[in-house]
Protein backbone atom coordinates (compact mmCIF):
# COMPACT_ATOMS: atom_id res chain seq x y z
CA UNK A 1 0.00 0.00 0.00
CA UNK A 2 1.23 3.28 -1.09
CA UNK A 3 0.82 5.28 2.67
CA UNK A 4 -2.24 6.56 3.62
CA UNK A 5 -0.42 9.26 5.96
CA UNK A 6 1.39 10.67 3.16
CA UNK A 7 -0.56 9.92 -0.20
CA UNK A 8 -3.29 11.41 -1.99
CA UNK A 9 -0.34 10.66 -4.61
CA UNK A 10 2.90 12.01 -4.80
CA UNK A 11 2.06 14.15 -8.10
CA UNK A 12 -0.28 16.14 -4.73
CA UNK A 13 4.39 -15.26 16.33
CA UNK A 14 2.21 -15.97 13.95
CA UNK A 15 1.72 -18.03 10.63
CA UNK A 16 -0.26 -21.47 11.83
CA UNK A 17 2.56 -23.06 12.25
CA UNK A 18 3.89 -20.78 14.86
CA UNK A 19 2.71 -20.69 18.77
CA UNK A 20 -0.67 -19.16 18.67
CA UNK A 21 -0.51 -16.33 21.36
CA UNK A 22 -2.81 -14.87 22.74
CA UNK A 23 -5.32 -16.26 20.11
CA UNK A 24 -9.41 -16.78 20.95
CA UNK A 25 -9.38 -20.38 22.28
CA UNK A 26 -10.88 -23.76 21.01
CA UNK A 27 -13.76 -25.43 23.01
CA UNK A 28 -13.18 -28.53 25.11
CA UNK A 29 -12.37 -31.14 22.74
CA UNK A 30 -15.16 -34.28 22.38
CA UNK A 31 -14.08 -37.57 21.85
CA UNK A 32 -15.58 -39.36 18.53
CA UNK A 33 -14.75 -43.04 18.42
CA UNK A 34 -10.53 -42.67 17.56
CA UNK A 35 -10.83 -39.25 16.51
CA UNK A 36 -10.77 -36.46 19.09
CA UNK A 37 -12.89 -33.28 17.84
CA UNK A 38 -12.49 -29.63 18.61
CA UNK A 39 -13.86 -26.21 17.45
CA UNK A 40 -11.41 -24.50 15.46
CA UNK A 41 -9.33 -21.22 16.71
CA UNK A 42 -11.71 -18.01 16.15
CA UNK A 43 -8.91 -16.33 14.65
CA UNK A 44 -5.14 -16.86 14.23
CA UNK A 45 -3.87 -15.12 17.03
CA UNK A 46 -2.30 -11.84 15.53
CA UNK A 47 -1.80 -9.85 18.29
CA UNK A 48 -3.57 -6.83 16.03
CA UNK A 49 -6.70 -8.71 14.85
CA UNK A 50 -7.06 -11.55 17.04
CA UNK A 51 -9.89 -12.32 15.02
CA UNK A 52 -8.51 -12.50 11.53
CA UNK A 53 -8.19 -15.77 9.91
CA UNK A 54 -9.13 -19.25 11.66
CA UNK A 55 -7.80 -22.53 12.71
CA UNK A 56 -8.03 -25.58 12.30
CA UNK A 57 -7.89 -25.73 8.22
CA UNK A 58 -6.08 -24.41 5.10
CA UNK A 59 -8.24 -22.99 2.47
CA UNK A 60 -6.37 -24.16 -0.95
CA UNK A 61 -9.78 -22.41 -3.17
CA UNK A 62 -12.09 -19.84 -3.45
CA UNK A 63 -14.63 -19.76 -6.10
CA UNK A 64 -16.98 -16.23 -5.68
CA UNK A 65 -19.95 -15.83 -7.59
CA UNK A 66 -21.26 -12.77 -7.07
CA UNK A 67 -24.77 -10.35 -8.78
CA UNK A 68 -24.20 -7.11 -7.50
CA UNK A 69 -26.53 -4.07 -7.94
CA UNK A 70 -24.85 -0.49 -7.48
CA UNK A 71 -26.73 2.46 -5.81
CA UNK A 72 -30.48 3.37 -7.55
CA UNK A 73 -29.59 6.71 -6.71
CA UNK A 74 -25.78 7.58 -7.22
CA UNK A 75 -26.08 11.47 -6.53
CA UNK A 76 -26.89 10.83 -3.31
CA UNK A 77 -24.06 11.97 -0.70
CA UNK A 78 -21.05 9.81 -1.20
CA UNK A 79 -21.53 8.57 2.58
CA UNK A 80 -25.19 7.27 1.97
CA UNK A 81 -24.37 5.58 -1.02
CA UNK A 82 -25.73 1.72 -0.65
CA UNK A 83 -25.42 -0.96 -3.55
CA UNK A 84 -26.63 -4.42 -3.00
CA UNK A 85 -24.43 -7.45 -3.23
CA UNK A 86 -25.59 -11.23 -2.98
CA UNK A 87 -23.30 -14.19 -3.18
CA UNK A 88 -22.24 -17.71 -3.11
CA UNK A 89 -18.93 -18.39 -2.37
CA UNK A 90 -17.33 -22.20 -2.64
CA UNK A 91 -14.11 -22.91 -0.39
CA UNK A 92 -11.96 -26.00 -1.06
CA UNK A 93 -9.76 -26.42 2.33
CA UNK A 94 -8.20 -29.03 3.86
CA UNK A 95 -8.97 -30.04 7.95
CA UNK A 96 -5.37 -29.33 10.10
CA UNK A 97 -7.20 -30.66 12.89
CA UNK A 98 -10.04 -33.55 13.15
CA UNK A 99 -13.06 -30.09 13.66
CA UNK A 100 -16.33 -30.29 15.10
CA UNK A 101 -17.16 -26.81 13.97
CA UNK A 102 -14.51 -24.17 12.15
CA UNK A 103 -15.24 -20.63 11.54
CA UNK A 104 -15.77 -18.35 9.09
CA UNK A 105 -14.99 -14.49 8.61
CA UNK A 106 -17.71 -12.60 7.31
CA UNK A 107 -18.57 -8.68 8.18
CA UNK A 108 -22.12 -6.81 7.35
CA UNK A 109 -23.46 -9.70 5.32
CA UNK A 110 -26.28 -12.08 6.32
CA UNK A 111 -25.49 -15.85 5.36
CA UNK A 112 -28.42 -18.15 4.79
CA UNK A 113 -27.38 -21.28 4.18
CA UNK A 114 -24.25 -23.51 4.44
CA UNK A 115 -23.43 -26.74 2.64
CA UNK A 116 -20.22 -28.94 3.75
CA UNK A 117 -19.78 -31.68 1.34
CA UNK A 118 -23.43 -31.48 -0.29
CA UNK A 119 -24.70 -31.51 3.17
CA UNK A 120 -26.70 -28.97 5.00
CA UNK A 121 -25.09 -27.51 8.10
CA UNK A 122 -26.23 -25.82 10.84
CA UNK A 123 -24.29 -22.38 11.51
CA UNK A 124 -24.22 -19.11 13.85
CA UNK A 125 -22.91 -16.02 12.92
CA UNK A 126 -21.83 -13.23 15.10
CA UNK A 127 -21.42 -9.20 14.19
CA UNK A 128 -19.36 -7.64 17.08
CA UNK A 129 -18.05 -4.50 16.07
CA UNK A 130 -16.82 -3.43 19.56
CA UNK A 131 -14.65 -6.34 19.65
CA UNK A 132 -14.00 -6.69 15.60
CA UNK A 133 -15.59 -10.14 15.80
CA UNK A 134 -17.28 -10.70 12.48
CA UNK A 135 -17.60 -14.72 12.36
CA UNK A 136 -19.51 -17.51 10.83
CA UNK A 137 -19.62 -20.50 12.92
CA UNK A 138 -20.21 -24.02 10.98
CA UNK A 139 -20.99 -27.36 12.43
CA UNK A 140 -20.70 -29.73 9.97
CA UNK A 141 -22.34 -33.23 9.61
CA UNK A 142 -20.22 -35.52 9.77
CA UNK A 143 -17.35 -34.18 11.38
CA UNK A 144 -14.32 -33.33 9.24
CA UNK A 145 -11.72 -35.27 10.34
CA UNK A 146 -7.85 -33.94 10.16
CA UNK A 147 -6.11 -34.08 6.35
CA UNK A 148 -9.80 -34.53 5.08
CA UNK A 149 -10.92 -32.40 2.13
CA UNK A 150 -14.03 -30.14 2.13
CA UNK A 151 -16.45 -28.32 -0.12
CA UNK A 152 -17.87 -25.74 1.69
CA UNK A 153 -20.64 -23.50 -0.11
CA UNK A 154 -21.71 -20.30 1.72
CA UNK A 155 -25.04 -18.58 0.09
CA UNK A 156 -25.15 -15.12 1.65
CA UNK A 157 -25.68 -11.36 0.97
CA UNK A 158 -27.10 -7.95 1.84
CA UNK A 159 -26.71 -3.97 1.62
CA UNK A 160 -23.05 -3.18 0.62
CA UNK A 161 -22.10 0.79 2.41
CA UNK A 162 -18.49 2.31 2.75
CA UNK A 163 -16.71 0.63 5.73
CA UNK A 164 -13.91 1.78 7.81
CA UNK A 165 -10.70 0.30 9.21
CA UNK A 166 -9.47 1.00 12.79
CA UNK A 167 -8.33 4.63 11.51
CA UNK A 168 -11.33 5.16 10.24
CA UNK A 169 -10.06 4.85 6.36
CA UNK A 170 -11.99 3.19 4.05
CA UNK A 171 -11.01 -0.14 3.14
CA UNK A 172 -13.26 -3.23 1.63
CA UNK A 173 -15.94 -3.62 -0.58
CA UNK A 174 -16.44 0.49 -0.69
CA UNK A 175 -19.88 1.31 -2.66
CA UNK A 176 -19.08 4.30 -5.39
CA UNK A 177 -22.12 5.85 -7.54
CA UNK A 178 -21.12 3.83 -10.26
CA UNK A 179 -19.96 0.10 -8.68
CA UNK A 180 -17.07 -0.27 -5.91
CA UNK A 181 -13.62 -0.24 -5.55
CA UNK A 182 -12.54 -2.72 -3.37
CA UNK A 183 -9.28 -2.89 -1.01
CA UNK A 184 -9.18 -5.01 1.77
CA UNK A 185 -6.20 -4.32 3.30
CA UNK A 186 -5.52 -5.46 6.19
CA UNK A 187 -8.63 -7.29 7.42
CA UNK A 188 -11.55 -6.48 4.86
CA UNK A 189 -12.15 -9.49 2.61
CA UNK A 190 -14.41 -10.60 4.53
CA UNK A 191 -16.85 -7.54 3.92
CA UNK A 192 -17.27 -9.58 0.65
CA UNK A 193 -17.24 -12.90 1.03
CA UNK A 194 -16.69 -15.41 3.87
CA UNK A 195 -13.27 -16.04 4.12
CA UNK A 196 -10.09 -16.95 6.15
CA UNK A 197 -9.34 -13.38 6.45
CA UNK A 198 -5.26 -13.55 7.69
CA UNK A 199 -1.96 -13.65 5.35
CA UNK A 200 -0.99 -16.96 6.88
CA UNK A 201 -4.10 -18.41 4.75
CA UNK A 202 -3.03 -18.06 0.79
CA UNK A 203 -5.36 -19.75 -2.02
CA UNK A 204 -5.87 -19.58 -5.09
CA UNK A 205 -9.52 -17.95 -6.75
CA UNK A 206 -11.47 -17.93 -9.37
CA UNK A 207 -14.62 -15.25 -9.95
CA UNK A 208 -17.51 -15.13 -11.77
CA UNK A 209 -19.44 -11.65 -10.95
CA UNK A 210 -22.82 -10.13 -12.44
CA UNK A 211 -23.43 -6.83 -12.69
CA UNK A 212 -25.93 -4.42 -15.49
CA UNK A 213 -25.09 -4.34 -18.42
CA UNK A 214 -22.39 -1.57 -19.52
CA UNK A 215 -20.77 -1.76 -16.30
CA UNK A 216 -17.17 -3.57 -16.12
CA UNK A 217 -16.25 -6.01 -13.54
CA UNK A 218 -12.15 -6.41 -12.94
CA UNK A 219 -10.71 -9.08 -10.05
CA UNK A 220 -7.09 -10.31 -9.85
CA UNK A 221 -5.38 -12.53 -12.86
CA UNK A 222 -6.95 -12.85 -16.24
CA UNK A 223 -10.30 -13.25 -17.96
CA UNK A 224 -10.91 -16.52 -17.96
CA UNK A 225 -13.83 -16.33 -20.46
CA UNK A 226 -15.21 -13.77 -22.47
CA UNK A 227 -18.38 -12.13 -20.51
CA UNK A 228 -21.79 -13.15 -21.40
CA UNK A 229 -24.48 -10.34 -21.53
CA UNK A 230 -28.16 -11.78 -20.78
CA UNK A 231 -31.51 -9.85 -19.93
CA UNK A 232 -29.63 -6.57 -18.89
CA UNK A 233 -26.88 -8.01 -17.13
CA UNK A 234 -23.21 -8.90 -18.05
CA UNK A 235 -21.09 -11.59 -16.40
CA UNK A 236 -17.73 -11.25 -16.10
CA UNK A 237 -15.06 -14.07 -15.47
CA UNK A 238 -11.75 -14.02 -13.69
CA UNK A 239 -9.30 -16.56 -12.74
CA UNK A 240 -6.42 -16.06 -10.23
CA UNK A 241 -4.47 -19.35 -10.62
CA UNK A 242 -1.52 -17.88 -7.76
CA UNK A 243 -1.27 -18.49 -4.30
CA UNK A 244 -2.95 -15.11 -2.42
CA UNK A 245 -3.38 -13.70 0.56
CA UNK A 246 -7.04 -12.47 0.66
CA UNK A 247 -6.61 -8.64 1.40
CA UNK A 248 -5.37 -8.96 -2.04
CA UNK A 249 -8.15 -9.99 -3.30
CA UNK A 250 -10.17 -7.48 -5.82
CA UNK A 251 -13.35 -7.15 -7.76
CA UNK A 252 -13.59 -3.38 -8.65
CA UNK A 253 -16.62 -2.70 -10.58
CA UNK A 254 -17.40 0.70 -12.36
CA UNK A 255 -17.25 2.31 -15.62
CA UNK A 256 -13.56 1.10 -16.60
CA UNK A 257 -11.82 0.70 -20.20
CA UNK A 258 -9.50 -1.78 -21.15
CA UNK A 259 -6.04 -1.03 -22.58
CA UNK A 260 -4.81 -2.93 -25.25
CA UNK A 261 -2.68 -5.79 -23.68
CA UNK A 262 0.97 -5.53 -23.60
CA UNK A 263 3.91 -7.66 -21.70
CA UNK A 264 7.24 -6.85 -20.21
CA UNK A 265 10.30 -8.08 -21.75
CA UNK A 266 9.93 -11.79 -20.32
CA UNK A 267 6.90 -12.13 -21.49
CA UNK A 268 4.35 -11.12 -18.55
CA UNK A 269 1.05 -9.91 -19.66
CA UNK A 270 0.13 -6.82 -18.70
CA UNK A 271 -3.78 -5.39 -18.45
CA UNK A 272 -4.90 -1.81 -17.06
CA UNK A 273 -8.21 -1.51 -16.46
CA UNK A 274 -9.38 2.42 -16.18
CA UNK A 275 -12.26 4.39 -15.19
CA UNK A 276 -13.85 6.49 -17.63
CA UNK A 277 -14.29 9.27 -15.85
CA UNK A 278 -10.63 10.53 -14.74
CA UNK A 279 -10.47 14.02 -15.15
CA UNK A 280 -7.90 15.07 -18.06
CA UNK A 281 -5.08 15.81 -15.54
CA UNK A 282 -5.46 12.62 -14.01
CA UNK A 283 -5.82 10.64 -17.36
CA UNK A 284 -2.62 12.08 -18.44
CA UNK A 285 -1.15 11.31 -15.46
CA UNK A 286 -1.87 7.83 -15.44
CA UNK A 287 -1.28 6.81 -19.17
CA UNK A 288 2.39 8.18 -19.03
CA UNK A 289 3.16 6.52 -15.41
CA UNK A 290 1.23 3.11 -16.38
CA UNK A 291 3.40 3.10 -19.86
CA UNK A 292 6.29 2.86 -17.66
CA UNK A 293 4.90 -0.81 -16.31
CA UNK A 294 6.94 -2.98 -18.53
CA UNK A 295 9.86 -0.92 -17.87
CA UNK A 296 9.73 -0.99 -14.22
CA UNK A 297 8.79 -4.48 -13.97
CA UNK A 298 12.32 -5.50 -16.10
CA UNK A 299 14.21 -3.89 -13.65
CA UNK A 300 12.63 -5.60 -10.29
CA UNK A 301 13.37 -8.61 -12.46
CA UNK A 302 16.60 -7.64 -12.74
CA UNK A 303 17.44 -7.13 -8.87
CA UNK A 304 14.94 -9.38 -7.48
CA UNK A 305 14.26 -12.18 -9.88
CA UNK A 306 11.57 -14.04 -11.98
CA UNK A 307 8.01 -11.84 -11.86
CA UNK A 308 5.91 -14.49 -9.06
CA UNK A 309 2.69 -13.85 -10.88
CA UNK A 310 0.70 -14.81 -14.25
CA UNK A 311 0.11 -11.68 -15.01
CA UNK A 312 0.46 -7.62 -13.92
CA UNK A 313 -1.58 -4.32 -15.15
CA UNK A 314 -3.81 -1.87 -12.84
CA UNK A 315 -7.01 -0.74 -11.67
CA UNK A 316 -7.23 2.87 -11.92
CA UNK A 317 -10.74 4.27 -10.32
CA UNK A 318 -12.60 7.61 -10.24
CA UNK A 319 -13.15 7.63 -6.31
CA UNK A 320 -12.39 9.23 -3.07
CA UNK A 321 -10.90 6.36 -1.54
CA UNK A 322 -7.37 8.58 -1.22
CA UNK A 323 -4.85 5.74 -1.41
CA UNK A 324 -3.38 2.86 -3.84
CA UNK A 325 -3.34 -0.84 -2.95
CA UNK A 326 -1.11 -3.84 -4.55
CA UNK A 327 -4.09 -5.95 -4.90
CA UNK A 328 -1.91 -8.99 -6.67
CA UNK A 329 -1.57 -8.70 -10.53
CA UNK A 330 -3.61 -5.88 -10.48
CA UNK A 331 -3.03 -2.91 -8.13
CA UNK A 332 -5.87 -0.14 -7.74
CA UNK A 333 -5.18 3.32 -7.65
CA UNK A 334 -7.71 6.37 -6.61
CA UNK A 335 -7.86 8.79 -8.74
CA UNK A 336 -4.71 8.74 -11.11
CA UNK A 337 -1.97 6.37 -10.85
CA UNK A 338 1.45 8.60 -11.12
CA UNK A 339 5.16 6.69 -11.88
CA UNK A 340 6.52 6.44 -8.34
CA UNK A 341 2.97 4.87 -6.93
CA UNK A 342 3.30 2.83 -9.71
CA UNK A 343 7.13 1.44 -9.21
CA UNK A 344 5.95 1.04 -5.48
CA UNK A 345 2.74 -1.46 -5.95
CA UNK A 346 5.08 -3.32 -9.04
CA UNK A 347 7.65 -3.78 -6.28
CA UNK A 348 5.04 -5.24 -3.79
CA UNK A 349 4.03 -7.66 -6.17
CA UNK A 350 7.29 -9.32 -4.76
CA UNK A 351 7.27 -7.83 -0.94
CA UNK A 352 4.19 -8.62 0.01
CA UNK A 353 1.96 -10.53 -2.02
CA UNK A 354 4.66 -13.16 -3.25
CA UNK A 355 5.84 -13.12 0.64
CA UNK A 356 3.54 -11.53 2.83
CA UNK A 357 3.97 -10.67 6.42
CA UNK A 358 3.37 -13.27 9.07
CA UNK A 359 1.80 -10.91 11.35
CA UNK A 360 0.54 -7.65 11.08
CA UNK A 361 3.29 -6.31 13.00
CA UNK A 362 5.65 -7.23 10.23
CA UNK A 363 4.33 -4.54 7.61
CA UNK A 364 7.74 -2.99 7.42
CA UNK A 365 8.57 -5.78 5.26
CA UNK A 366 5.95 -5.00 3.06
CA UNK A 367 6.16 -0.94 3.10
CA UNK A 368 9.72 -0.63 3.40
CA UNK A 369 10.91 -2.81 0.96
CA UNK A 370 8.25 -1.13 -1.53
CA UNK A 371 9.35 2.40 -0.55
CA UNK A 372 13.20 1.72 -0.99
CA UNK A 373 12.44 -0.39 -4.58
CA UNK A 374 10.44 2.86 -5.41
CA UNK A 375 14.18 4.72 -4.31
CA UNK A 376 15.78 2.75 -6.27
CA UNK A 377 13.87 3.07 -9.48
CA UNK A 378 13.79 6.77 -9.20
CA UNK A 379 17.84 6.56 -9.22
CA UNK A 380 17.57 3.87 -12.36
CA UNK A 381 15.92 6.11 -14.41
CA UNK A 382 17.88 9.21 -13.45
CA UNK A 383 16.01 10.96 -10.66
CA UNK A 384 17.07 11.32 -7.05
CA UNK A 385 19.54 8.58 -5.90
CA UNK A 386 18.85 6.35 -2.90
CA UNK A 387 21.89 7.66 -0.80
CA UNK A 388 19.97 11.39 -1.67
CA UNK A 389 16.63 9.59 -0.03
CA UNK A 390 18.21 8.28 2.25
CA UNK A 391 19.61 11.30 2.98
CA UNK A 392 16.54 13.20 3.42
CA UNK A 393 15.24 10.24 5.76
CA UNK A 394 18.51 11.04 8.48
CA UNK A 395 18.13 14.36 8.74
CA UNK A 396 14.98 14.18 10.25
CA UNK A 397 15.99 15.87 13.50
CA UNK A 398 16.90 13.36 16.40
CA UNK A 399 13.66 14.77 18.59
CA UNK A 400 11.50 14.12 15.84
CA UNK A 401 8.48 11.67 16.74
CA UNK A 402 8.74 10.26 13.43
CA UNK A 403 11.57 8.30 15.31
CA UNK A 404 9.73 7.30 18.05
CA UNK A 405 7.41 4.30 16.30
CA UNK A 406 8.94 1.14 16.96
CA UNK A 407 9.17 -0.21 13.06
CA UNK A 408 8.85 -3.98 13.93
CA UNK A 409 5.79 -3.25 16.06
CA UNK A 410 4.19 -0.07 15.31
CA UNK A 411 0.90 -0.95 16.63
CA UNK A 412 -2.39 -1.99 15.03
CA UNK A 413 -3.23 2.30 14.88
CA UNK A 414 0.09 3.28 13.29
CA UNK A 415 0.51 0.56 10.64
CA UNK A 416 0.29 2.72 7.80
CA UNK A 417 1.97 5.87 9.45
CA UNK A 418 5.10 7.28 7.63
CA UNK A 419 8.12 6.30 9.19
CA UNK A 420 6.94 2.56 8.57
CA UNK A 421 7.71 3.70 4.90
CA UNK A 422 10.47 5.34 5.42
CA UNK A 423 12.27 3.87 8.35
CA UNK A 424 11.87 0.54 7.06
CA UNK A 425 13.59 1.81 3.74
CA UNK A 426 16.57 3.74 5.52
CA UNK A 427 16.88 0.36 7.63
CA UNK A 428 17.17 -1.33 4.23
CA UNK A 429 19.64 1.22 2.51
CA UNK A 430 21.80 1.00 6.21
CA UNK A 431 21.80 -2.62 5.34
CA UNK A 432 23.30 -2.62 2.18
CA UNK A 433 26.11 -0.26 3.05
CA UNK A 434 26.73 -2.63 6.21
CA UNK A 435 27.23 -6.06 4.16
CA UNK A 436 27.80 -4.91 0.52
CA UNK A 437 25.79 -5.35 -2.59
CA UNK A 438 26.73 -8.81 -3.59
CA UNK A 439 25.01 -10.25 -0.14
CA UNK A 440 22.71 -7.25 -0.15
CA UNK A 441 20.59 -8.26 -3.39
CA UNK A 442 21.89 -12.05 -2.57
CA UNK A 443 19.58 -11.98 0.63
CA UNK A 444 16.68 -10.40 -1.27
CA UNK A 445 16.73 -13.31 -3.42
CA UNK A 446 16.92 -15.72 -1.16
CA UNK A 447 14.61 -14.12 0.69
CA UNK A 448 12.09 -14.57 -1.92
CA UNK A 449 12.69 -17.93 -3.18
CA UNK A 450 12.71 -19.32 0.60
CA UNK A 451 9.37 -17.78 1.53
CA UNK A 452 7.98 -17.72 -2.16
CA UNK A 453 3.70 -17.92 -2.16
CA UNK A 454 3.78 -17.61 1.89
CA UNK A 455 4.48 -15.76 4.79
CA UNK A 456 7.01 -15.04 7.25
CA UNK A 457 8.20 -12.73 10.19
CA UNK A 458 10.92 -9.90 10.97
CA UNK A 459 12.76 -12.82 12.59
CA UNK A 460 12.79 -14.79 9.88
CA UNK A 461 14.19 -12.10 7.61
CA UNK A 462 16.84 -11.12 10.06
CA UNK A 463 17.68 -15.20 9.66
CA UNK A 464 18.11 -14.69 6.25
CA UNK A 465 20.13 -11.89 6.29
CA UNK A 466 22.56 -13.65 9.24
CA UNK A 467 22.68 -16.91 7.07
CA UNK A 468 23.51 -14.70 3.76
CA UNK A 469 26.18 -12.32 5.03
CA UNK A 470 27.71 -14.73 7.28
CA UNK A 471 27.55 -11.63 10.09
CA UNK A 472 25.33 -11.21 13.80
CA UNK A 473 22.89 -8.71 12.59
CA UNK A 474 21.17 -8.44 15.85
CA UNK A 475 22.52 -4.91 17.47
CA UNK A 476 22.13 -3.60 13.60
CA UNK A 477 18.42 -4.61 13.67
CA UNK A 478 17.51 -3.94 16.96
CA UNK A 479 18.48 -0.35 16.61
CA UNK A 480 16.57 0.38 13.51
CA UNK A 481 13.56 -1.84 13.90
CA UNK A 482 13.88 -2.64 17.76
CA UNK A 483 15.15 0.79 18.95
CA UNK A 484 12.21 3.77 19.47
CA UNK A 485 15.06 6.23 18.80
CA UNK A 486 17.13 7.43 16.05
CA UNK A 487 20.37 5.15 15.42
CA UNK A 488 23.31 6.58 16.42
CA UNK A 489 25.63 5.13 13.66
Amino acid sequence: MFSRARLVFSMLAVALGLSLVGAPSTTAVVSHGNARFARGAAGVGDNYFPYAGNGGYDVRHYHLELRYRPPVDPSVPEDQLRGRLRGVATLRLKATQDLSAFNLDLRGLDVTSVEVNGKRARFTQVQDDAHRRWEVTVRPRPKLTEGSLAKVVVTYGGPTGRPRDVEGVLYGWVTTADGAIVVNEPDAAMTWYPVSDHPTDKATYSYRVTVPKGTTAVANGLPARRPINRRGTTTWFWRAPDLQASYLSTMSIGDFNFRPRYRTLSGVPILDAVDADLSPKNLATTTAALAEQPRILDYFESIFGPYPFIASGAIVDDDSVGYALETQTRPVYSQAADEGTVAHELAHQWFGDSVSPGRWQDIWLNEGWATFAEWLWTEHDGGATARERFAEVVAIPVDDEFWDLVIADPGRNHMFDGAVYDRGAATLYALRRLIGDEAFFAGAREWLQRYEDGSATTEDFIDVYEDVSGQDLGRFFDRWLRTPAKPTS
